[in-house]
């Protein structure tokens, strides 16, 4: 039985190696790259970014192969347009600029037309620089003149209008604002007329028609309403609200605001959405980037590398052969304990992968609220304080308020509360005023109740403080601990000890609740004590669990602590 085998995996063998040889000598044809490009574009199409990556850096490395210019900057355009569907715009941009670099050396208008008109997008909407955006708007127009493609001059002329009448320059829009006016009825689509509209009530409104103003932008809205084009009606109600606003309809100019609001919240959403659904392929989608990086590069070098394996391949494959019966047999005598050893390590690898990524997001996720909560109480509680006092001084000087004034204030007020209780949800004042400790007896304190009461107690001083990152972690650790308390346990009563020990910090939590079983800690999902493991293991410190049914719930945890780093300052002596 085991000489049949060896039979069947020489032959095998054989004929990959055969095989191999034969296919490194192949050089793709021209018609390959263009099935496989095609092949990323509609994957791209259907939102399926990874496998578009895989094929288009395939395409991309074939193209190469080929040296063929066209086809090297289609495959940079589709890498660069996958980037751009994932709202990834820094990395579309490189590899708009790439494909053009390419795209500039053929006699393809309709790449160059497509890539100048991206590039315009990028640097008008994200990075907000509009002399660069315009210049590659009137490229991307040069092109589709030449192509005589009608659809693109419209489209084209759309973008550049718009981007005029957005830094005020509606002299210079107006040309095309005609034009697209004259064709848009053969050559538009809905959401091009939805823009249309608007561009045409922002133009009456800068030369102060108020009549036909009023009517560009009530059908803009209408047809945005109809077609369902978010994007665009969004801005159409931004617009309307400066239109009304300038001419003193203060109650509908608020209306069209908050529907801006609302619309741009929703986009945002989606976009977030889009962005969470794409995060699970960000790690293979930078190793995508780093390879398409280096194919271009490493061309060159691989050519020559398989040159010399091919003249070297049919006695490689002799001698591999003849070691391999010898091996054969030995791998066949260990290949069970083999198994099993890497059975094990692939297990403990996929562990430390999950925790380094939980760790990953954890850490994402903290800097996010620190972040999010100084922004809020830095900038737009300050904001909103400074709208409340001029608001006041106002209705102090003045002896009657009216309605819209008392109903600005009182949202004012309202808003100033949400912005200031979410900044105290996302980082605790007391957390990082006064420390972890203050901040901790608060968090025991608020979540008792006549149900579950919780005891803290402590021997550190309640002035230490530790690193401001060590202290954030720690804080939400037990927060998340305590929340488990208070959903799962069913306890009444609760603990939190903490004390120093020997440059360790000993954090230990009971409760007497129902319990569960601990021999199943591993599985416990629903309860995130796998997060807070990772939490732990990321400080490099323990975590211990012990719980009986019916007994109540006792952790232990021990991380080593760290402190804050103190400030050498220079000493000078006087000469």
């Amino acid at each position: 039985m085991l000489y049949r085998q060896i039979i069947i995996v020489l032959l095998l063998l054989l004929n990959f190696s055969r095989n191999t040889v034969f296919a490194q000598k192949k050089i793709p044809t021209k018609k390959e790259v263009t099935l496989v490009s095609n092949q990323a574009i509609l994957l791209m199409k259907e939102g399926s970014y990874e496998k578009s990556f895989i094929q288009s850096r395939l395409a991309l490395g074939k193209a190469i192969q080929l040296k063929d210019d066209n086809l090297i900057a289609g495959a940079y355009n589709t890498i660069a347009a996958n980037f751009d569907q994932l709202s990834e715009y820094d990395k579309a941009f490189f590899y708009y600029h790439k494909g053009l670099t390419y795209a500039n050396k053929t006699n393809n208008d309709v790449l160059k037309n497509w890539i100048n008109n991206n590039l315009g997008n990028i640097y008008c909407f994200d990075k907000k620089q509009y002399e660069k955006g315009i210049y590659h708007y009137k490229k991307s127009l040069q092109y589709s003149t030449r192509i005589k493609d009608s659809a693109q001059i419209v489209f084209t002329k759309l973008n550049l209008t718009w981007a005029y009448f957005d830094i005020g320059r509606y002299n210079d829009g107006l040309p095309y604002l005609k034009y697209i006016n004259k064709h848009h009825k053969k050559h538009g689509d809905i959401s091009t007329i939805v823009a249309l509209n608007m561009l045409n009530g922002m133009y009456y409104n800068y030369k102060n028609d108020t009549e036909k103003a009023q009517f560009f932008f009530k059908n803009s809205i209408k047809l945005g309403n109809e077609g369902n084009e978010k994007s665009d009606l969004s801005y159409s109600h931004h617009e309307y609200s400066k239109f009304l606003l300038k001419n003193g309809d203060y109650k509908n100019a608020y209306k069209n605001l908050s529907l801006f609001n609302s619309i741009t919240a929703e986009l945002n959403n989606e976009e977030r959405l889009n962005k969470a659904n794409a995060a699970g392929i960000n790690l293979e989608i930078d190793e995508y980037k780093r390879e398409i990086d280096k194919i271009e590069s490493e061309f060159k070098t691989k050519e020559y590398v398989l040159l010399q394996k091919q003249s070297r391949n049919k006695k490689i494959v002799i001698v591999v052969i003849l070691i391999l019966l010898f091996l054969l047999i030995l791998f066949y005598i260990s290949s069970e304990n083999a198994k099993l050893k890497q059975k094990n390590k692939l297990k403990d690898l996929r562990s430390k992968a999950q925790e380094n990524m939980i760790n990953a997001s954890i850490n994402g996720q903290e800097l996010e609220r620190k972040k999010i909560a100084s922004f809020l109480h830095d900038n737009i509680s300050a904001l909103l304080s400074s709208a409340g006092l001029h608001l006041h001084a106002h209705t102090s000087q003045n002896q009657s308020s009216s309605e819209e004034i008392i109903k600005t204030k009182a949202i004012l007020e309202e808003a100033h509360n949400q912005v200031r209780d979410l900044s105290h949800e996302l980082m605790p004042s007391l957390l990082a005023r006064f420390g972890l400790f203050d901040a901790l007896d608060d968090l025991c304190e608020k979540n008792s109740n006549s149900i579950l009461h919780f005891d803290y107690s402590s021997s550190v001083e309640r002035k230490t403080r530790y690193d401001e990152d060590f202290e954030m972690k720690i804080y939400f650790i037990i927060m998340e601990l305590l929340n488990n308390t208070l959903k799962h346990s069913h306890a009444h009563h609760a603990r939190l000890n903490i004390h120093e020990n020997n440059d360790f910090l000993d954090i230990d939590i009971m409760d007497d609740g129902k319990g569960f079983d601990s021999s199943k800690f591993h599985v416990l999902e629903g309860f995130g004590l796998n997060q807070i493991r990772a939490r732990i293991n990321n400080l490099k410190g323990t975590i211990t669990v012990d719980s009986k049914l019916d007994s109540g719930t006792r952790i232990k945890i021990m991380v080593p602590i760290t402190y804050q780093k103190k400030i050498i300052r220079p000493v000078f002596q006087s000469q």
